[in-house]
């Protein structure tokens, strides 16, 4: 991308694109090396049956291809997709997760993917109030947390395929988890706040941030892995982003106001603390860097890419960190950075 504020008319070698038989949401990349990367996405249909597609990207031909053995029927649209953080080696097996009605686990077998787990996180019934999030422990891969619009998080240990902990965590629906350390993770939540908990102090959570409007749901949360003092959110129905430090709760130490109508989205980079990009209905992907001072009239991004149509989603790989994967409509695109 063009480092400028101008918008970026990508040339056609920097931007791979995927057309899908259906409109897509979740999306997520393998941790593989090597030239054949997985990209999972998950389709959007307003229905039961739904389906995952894995795609390989080839970043030496610069092609996304689907391959259709790889393919699975998946109940209702996944919420997020994620393959397992750490696949020790490359003829580990490759496991994928998504969350919807429950925790699903899939693992790669004989060029296919197989469910290999169903986890319920509810105690009384065989049904389980839908998930709206999950983010996997790469320090300790064994642990999945989920989030619930049943105002819990659960954390699983995805070996055992038990609850190692499960936290009434918020007053409303939880709508997004991130993991910061082995045992330390961030939710935020219709109840407008973002909290944090300690797997060692079960009993207590600190908030960092509550919404200025009282009541305005947090939507999305996005743990800095490079610097974890920083976090990042969004607000329902807000064209910004906050930016948290959380060693000074409560004021943001920014927030991003370029993007002219609701943020869905938001990634830091896999390789720079500094560097996050944010995507929303404005049909834009910006990605800003952050100054160590905020000038007096707010900060531009350092490039600003658009979208077809309004961008539901986007990813930004660890292990193909030159490039950030959206999703808008029924296309994925993937944008050299």
């Amino acid at each position: 991308m063009e480092n400028s504020t101008q918008e970026s008319h990508l040339r056609s070698e920097n931007v791979v694109t995927y057309d899908s038989p259906y409109p897509l949401y979740a999306m997520s990349f393998s941790h593989h090396r090597n030239n054949h990367q997985y990209v999972a996405v998950g389709s959007f249909i307003e229905d039961y049956n739904n389906c995952v597609d894995v795609l390989t990207f080839d970043d030496e031909t610069l092609t996304l291809n689907s391959n259709p053995s790889l393919s699975f029927p998946h109940p209702y649209p996944p919420t997020k997709l994620m393959f397992h953080p750490h696949p020790s080696s490359i003829s580990s097996p490759t496991i994928l997760a998504s969350s919807a009605d429950f925790l699903r686990l899939y693992n790669l077998h004989n060029d296919a993917f197989e469910p290999v787990s169903i986890l319920n996180n509810s105690k009384s019934s065989e049904f389980c109030a839908p998930l709206t999030s999950f983010d996997w422990n790469d320090v300790v891969p064994r642990r999945i947390g989920t989030s619930s619009i049943d105002t819990t998080c659960t954390i699983w240990d995805i070996e055992k395929g038990v609850v190692e902990t499960q936290l009434i965590a918020h007053d409303k629906e939880v709508y997004d988890i991130a993991w910061g350390e082995a045992g330390v993770f961030a939710s935020v939540s219709a109840d407008g706040s973002v909290r944090i908990f300690d797997l060692r102090d079960k009993e207590h959570s600190t908030i960092i941030y509550e919404s200025p409007e009282p009541d305005t749901p947090l939507l999305r949360l996005s743990w800095n892995k490079q610097d974890l003092r920083y976090m990042a959110t969004i607000l329902m129905d807000s064209s910004k982003v906050v930016i948290l430090d959380i060693r000074s709760p409560t004021m943001p130490v920014a927030e991003l106001e370029r993007h002219k109508a609701s943020v869905n989205a938001i990634a830091w980079s896999p390789q720079s603390c500094r560097h996050i990009c944010s995507a929303g209905d404005d049909t834009q992907a910006l990605i800003w860097e952050l100054p160590t001072v905020a000038g007096p009239n707010g900060i531009d991004p350092m490039s600003v890419y658009s979208a077809g149509s309004e961008i539901n989603q986007l990813q930004w790989p660890a292990a193909q960190p030159d490039w950030i994967g959206i999703a808008f409509s029924n296309k994925l695109q993937l944008l050299k950075v």
